[in-house]
């Protein structure tokens, strides 16, 4: 079954998790001064908006081949395990968005050249166009995702976070 644009958001919109806040001021809002503000949410919710790690960690997002998604991913991999050893729970759940907005780009550029997965006038999504480099490049993303996901530390940082905060 093909779906199109607007039944696949309103799949996505429809799952009963704690969605990140939209509402907020984040140009001028510091979520390192105020973390009782940061929600999680879903995937990537929020990754192009909350500061000041948006700022910190955007300038190292790259996935255009392997080599450089290895680049970014190490540097990304390194902030993560910074921000956990200062305790910083927002900052790590960043990195571990970026690195999650990694695969998914790097997937998408892999299914479709264009970047763009849906028809822009029809809506429909477009067939899979596989490229090898980006695919590799999201395989990259994907296996140091799994790292971070898999980390203890992190884990039990989440809950307590979401356990405060909601």
């Amino acid at each position: 079954m093909r779906q199109n644009k607007k039944e696949a958001a309103s799949t996505r919109l429809s799952t009963p998790n704690k969605k990140f806040d939209y509402s907020l001021d984040y140009p001028n809002l510091n979520l390192r001064e105020h973390p009782e503000l940061y929600r999680v949410g879903v995937g990537e919710q929020g990754v192009l908006l909350v500061e000041p790690y948006k700022s910190e960690i955007l300038p190292v997002w790259r996935f255009k081949t392997p080599e450089i998604a290895s680049e970014s991913s190490e540097a990304i991999y390194r902030m993560f395990l910074e921000y956990l050893a200062r305790e910083d729970f927002v900052g790590a759940d960043m990195a571990r968005k970026f690195m999650q907005m990694g695969y998914t780009r790097a997937r998408r550029y892999a299914n479709h050249k264009s970047g763009r997965k849906y028809d822009a006038v029809t809506g429909e999504l477009l067939p899979n166009e596989e490229d090898a480099v980006k695919a590799a490049a999201a395989l990259v993303f994907k296996e140091k995702l799994a790292l971070l996901n898999s980390n203890a530390k992190y884990q039990q940082m989440k809950a307590e976070h979401k356990s405060k905060y909601g």
